[in-house]
């Protein structure tokens, strides 16, 4: 039986087969994957090095520097502020993310399954018309990418910049916001990612993750 969703927005969770057809799965086993029937991927992956007293250790290292699971974490909580409370993000909504492989990319990625929504990640090489296909797809409202590739998503949805640290960037935005979040309660099987297949063959076709999957990917 499936758990309540906690997603307010019920636009990818309307789309997904009735659960009666969804795989059954024995973890008779593999015990490690019994995962329990609520969960948010971003807590267990981010927010259990902190508990664990790892906050210190080195979770990026980078040409510029390195970061922390400290850092992390505290930037993608008040990244998950900023959605809430500037953005009007409600979990389930779907945001895009566009940038390259960065520690603040990663932020992002936390930021938006601690605020209950629903990562799309994209290539920075995509362009407009290819990025409008997957707004209309996906229902996207919002993205957070990086300013130097911004332009691509100019007029196709509402965009925050981040890189730039300018007036409206994402980084103005988290200045004042506190460094602690409390993260939505979703349900295992609440979706956490929308990944969009290449389209080498037709109009690229979006797969649905569960936040179950997600740690499944990571455990396995």
């Amino acid at each position: 039986m499936s758990e309540p969703t906690a997603h307010v927005d019920t636009f990818a969770r309307d789309r997904l087969p009735p659960s009666e057809y969804w795989p059954a799965m024995d973890y008779a086993s593999l015990p490690d994957l019994a995962y329990p029937p609520r969960l948010n991927c971003a807590v267990e992956l981010l927010d259990r090095h902190i508990d664990r007293g790892e906050g210190e250790r080195t979770a990026f290292l980078f040409p510029e520097g390195q970061w922390t699971y400290r850092e992390l974490w505290e930037t993608s909580n008040r990244i998950a502020h900023v959605l809430r409370d500037d953005l009007g993000v409600v979990p389930g909504n779907r945001v895009l993310l566009r940038g390259p492989n960065n520690p603040m990319m990663a932020a992002c990625w936390f930021g938006v399954l601690k605020a209950g929504g629903i990562c799309v990640t994209t290539m920075p090489l995509l362009r407009a018309r290819e990025l409008a296909q997957l707004r209309d797809q996906a229902r996207i409202g919002l993205a957070l990418t990086d300013e130097r590739i911004a332009g691509e998503l100019e007029g196709l949805m509402r965009t925050v910049p981040f890189g730039s640290g300018s007036e409206g960037s994402l980084e103005s935005l988290m200045q004042k916001k506190p460094a602690r979040f409390t993260s939505v309660d979703t349900a295992a099987d609440d979706v956490a990612l929308i990944a969009f297949t290449s389209g080498t063959t037709g109009e690229p076709k979006g797969t649905i993750h569960f936040h179950r999957d997600v740690l499944a990917v990571c455990d396995c």
